[in-house]
């Protein structure tokens, strides 16, 4: 199986292709979505995307790792991270092996 990056110009061609707004209306479009969606993520708000799944920031406190080589001790620092949680349907989805048309 292939496999291939979908890009922000193969979402813009896909929206060009079924909704029929032009090709610089199409990347307007699909440009405004992903950073909306990433301005409300890096400002630690959860994204919901219906049928698709969630984005979330989660802070991480604090901990001591180990180096696996040396089996040293190792302060890891306090963080955020982002956590993309996938919804049932998109996880069916995937289990099933079949794409949504």
């Amino acid at each position: 199986m292939a496999q291939e990056t979908i890009t922000r110009s193969d979402l813009s061609e896909a929206v060009y292709q079924k909704i029929g707004l032009s090709r610089v209306e199409s990347a307007e479009l699909v440009e405004t979505v992903l950073q909306l969606i990433s301005d409300r993520i890096v400002d630690g708000e959860p994204v919901k995307l219906s049928s698709f799944g969630s984005f979330v920031v989660r802070s991480k406190n604090e901990r001591i790792g180990r180096n696996p080589k040396t089996g040293e001790e190792v302060p890891i620092t306090p963080r955020r991270v982002m956590v993309f949680k996938p919804s049932n349907i998109l996880k069916q989805a995937v289990l099933d092996g079949h794409k949504k048309s």
